[in-house]
């Protein structure tokens, strides 16, 4: 997952767009909403409130439960029990071709023997709008997807992958939908073009204003995309947060592994109120916030709250002695792998602030207190 170096723990980012939310009104609400299929609930009495004109995703696991929850608000699946509110208004057994939603799907689900043009205004030749007025709606949309007008006439399966995402694209919007739901559609393309759909796909809808509700595996473009994120695991939301928050003040430790890579290890309160390690024989100093009546759990940093120590006076609050074992340049950053004992830690760095090291050199790892986690077994 992308980081820009050594990061304050607590930033809010995108504030403008966090006072937006907490003052706009919910488009969409789940109460209780549930999805079994026999003994299994895929979807386990979720409840959430999907503000009008906010960016949502919905991050997890295979098996989570995502895909189902996603099917439900759609209207491809019914709940089992509980209820899903638009406008206040209960749509659980609204069809999905009667909902003011529209999906756009992993496999993107193009006419092939239609042209782009024909795609984008299809839903406007459904409701009887004239050929002139159809065109019209397919071009503004075309545009605003980043389709150049000469593709009107072009068939889609000449078409690059990334051009039959953007077709896809302009033929939701030109639904004129109150909420677009996607489901993994950036999964099958390569890296960079998925990065440049990232911003234009963020950008169509803080232009747009439209509410998106998206589904991915990735963790960075849940990072770079999102207002919000909920994190589902075993058919439950297990937090909901900003990007920021989710990263930086995860509730728990299944969210603080899933949502970024991490350096872990047992500990447990000594009486001297320090965390001992049994695995490094040394102990460390707490966190500010620790579980309530901890006796034992795991202590977690990520690999950008560590930083060698330049020498044994600049160490901050806590240190481990290592070797350096292996580096891997990540372009404006680099990954170190140090090995402790029987440990292996990862440390980042910006390549900018990197100083010249040997594989084999003993190094010092340090981090301050507050910028490590506690959580109970």
């Amino acid at each position: 997952m992308a980081r820009a170096g050594n990061r304050p723990r607590h930033r809010t980012l995108n504030t403008g767009s966090n006072r937006k939310m907490a003052s706009a009104p919910p488009i969409l609400q789940l109460k209780n909403v549930k999805k079994s299929f026999g003994s299994l609930n895929a979807v386990d009495g979720v409840t959430l409130d999907i503000v009008e004109g906010e960016l949502f995703t919905i991050v997890g696991p295979s098996g989570s439960g995502k895909t189902t929850l996603i099917r439900m608000l759609v209207g491809m699946d019914k709940p089992t029990s509980g209820d899903i509110l638009l406008r206040g208004k209960r749509i659980n057994d609204v069809p999905a071709n009667q909902r003011p939603t529209c999906m756009v799907f992993q496999s993107l689900a193009l006419f092939p023997h239609m042209t782009v043009g024909e795609n984008v205004e299809y839903s406007a030749k459904c409701k009887g709008i004239p050929k002139k007025q159809r065109k019209e709606i397919a071009t503004r949309y075309l545009n605003l997807a980043h389709m150049p007008q000469s593709y009107y006439d072009k068939s889609v399966k000449q078409c690059s992958g990334g051009e039959r995402q953007r077709v896809a694209l302009a033929r939701a919007l030109a639904f004129e939908p109150e909420i677009l739901f996607f489901d993994e559609p950036l999964s099958a393309i390569d890296y960079r073009l998925r990065k440049t759909l990232e911003k234009e796909l963020k950008d169509i809808q803080r232009e747009t204003g439209k509410t998106f509700v998206y589904i991915t595996h990735s963790l960075e473009e849940a990072m770079v995309m999102s207002d919000r994120i909920g994190v589902m695991r075993d058919g439950k939301l297990a937090q909901i947060g900003s990007p920021s928050t989710i990263y930086t003040q995860p509730e728990d430790r299944f969210v603080t592994e899933f949502m970024g890579e991490v350096n872990s290890f047992s500990v447990s309160l000594g009486d001297d109120g320090r965390l001992a390690s049994k695995e490094l024989a040394v102990s460390f100093a707490p966190p500010d916030k620790m579980p309530d009546g901890f006796t034992s759990g795991v202590l977690i940093m990520r690999p950008e709250d560590m930083s060698f120590a330049k020498s044994a006076d600049s160490a901050l609050d806590n240190r481990i002695e290592g070797e350096l074992f292996n580096e891997y340049l990540l372009g404006s950053r680099i990954q170190y792998q140090v090995r402790s004992g029987d440990m292996t830690f990862l440390i980042e760095e910006l390549r900018a602030d990197a100083v010249d090291r040997a594989l084999g050199d003993h190094v010092t790892l340090t981090w301050r207190t507050v910028d490590s986690m506690v959580f109970a077994e």
